[in-house]
């Protein structure tokens, strides 16, 4: 079964805490694909050479299919799991999150440790703020050239989303649509151009 939406970051960018004198860094980022998620993570490691610590979560997939942590030296399961936790619990998806601790000298303890290390994540959410976004299914429709324009018109006076436009011997008009709302738009398409347009269905996309 698909998720209907997901929720994602919504930039990428950096939140900053200190705790008991350790510095703790939570850098996010949407990523579309694991790689870009551990390219992201070599990066952040590459800029805090020095820092005690560069732990990572990210999860991947709609539904969530990849989901990795690491602790980065850390006590097991106290700094990768706790963030990836945070991310599952705010149904945070396609995205990455790195906390480079600088060790300021004062041992948190393992309850401490699960509580910066997600609190951090938690708290770098909710700065940088997250998207959520919906499955639609594409469909194409198409017309003549006379009807185009109004069936355009139509189309976005209706509250539809107009992905894409092609012109040929007759017009493409690419729209995104709930999988639920598509029989009630096959009528609708019916009715408003006289039965002239054809629908084909695509695949499906995730949009804001």
């Amino acid at each position: 079964m698909k998720s209907d939406q997901y929720v994602t970051v919504a930039r990428e960018g950096v939140h900053e805490s200190e705790i008991n004198r350790s510095r703790f860094l939570c850098s996010l980022a949407p990523a579309a694909t694991e790689q870009e998620a551990q390219q992201f993570i070599a990066r952040i490691r590459k800029e805090h050479p020095t820092a005690t610590h560069n732990c990572f979560a990210y999860v991947i997939g709609a539904d969530a299919s990849v989901q990795k942590a690491s602790d980065d030296g850390e006590p097991g399961g106290t700094a990768g799991v706790p963030m990836l936790q945070m991310l599952m619990r705010r149904d945070i998806r396609y995205a990455v999150a790195v906390v480079t601790r600088y060790y300021g000298g004062v041992k948190l303890g393992a309850g401490g440790l699960i509580r910066a290390y997600g609190g951090v994540v938690g708290e770098a959410l909710d700065e940088l703020g997250t998207l959520t976004r919906r499955r639609y299914r594409l469909a194409t429709v198409t017309v003549d050239h006379q009807r185009a324009g109004k069936t355009q018109n139509d189309l976005r006076s209706t509250g539809r989303t107009v992905v894409d436009l092609r012109y040929g011997a007759a017009v493409e008009i690419e729209v995104a649509l709930p999988e639920a709302d598509l029989p009630a738009f096959e009528a609708w398409l019916a009715d408003s151009t006289a039965g002239s347009a054809t629908l084909t269905l695509g695949g499906e996309t995730y949009a804001s």
